[in-house]
């Protein structure tokens, strides 16, 4: 009775420990890409799919279901951000954000799903 017991708690504690340890290791980090020059909507609308870009603008509107028209100097384009992208920021129409993420091509459409956004300076 008393291995059995003891089997228990080691079992248990292994459990713990174990998740504890996965816990740590996702809030590690991960590649950093080099720094990429800001571009502007006219030049991500002449990009590939698949693109990774950096823009700097306003969010001038919401559509619904996280996208969203970001708007420079050139023009406008539909952006997606993620509910998790926002990192607790509040933006507004009048705020200058920087965001990064790729560009989405379809048959007829172009938009940026963004990986972040972040306030710019």
């Amino acid at each position: 009775m008393k291995k059995l017991s003891l089997a228990c708690a080691l079992l248990a504690s292994a459990v713990v420990f174990g998740s504890q340890a996965l816990a740590q290791d996702k809030n590690k980090g991960g590649f950093v890409a080099p720094q990429t020059e800001i571009i502007t909507v006219e030049q991500a609308n002449g990009m590939g799919d698949d693109a990774f870009v950096m823009l700097k603008g306003k969010i001038s509107k919401a559509l619904g279901d996280e996208m969203y028209v970001f708007t420079d100097s050139t023009g406008d384009i539909v952006i997606e951000i993620d509910e998790d992208d926002w990192n607790g920021q509040n933006i507004g129409p009048d705020d200058v954000v920087i965001i990064t993420g790729e560009i989405d091509k379809g048959f007829t459409t172009v938009e940026i799903d963004v990986d972040e956004i972040t306030l710019a300076q």
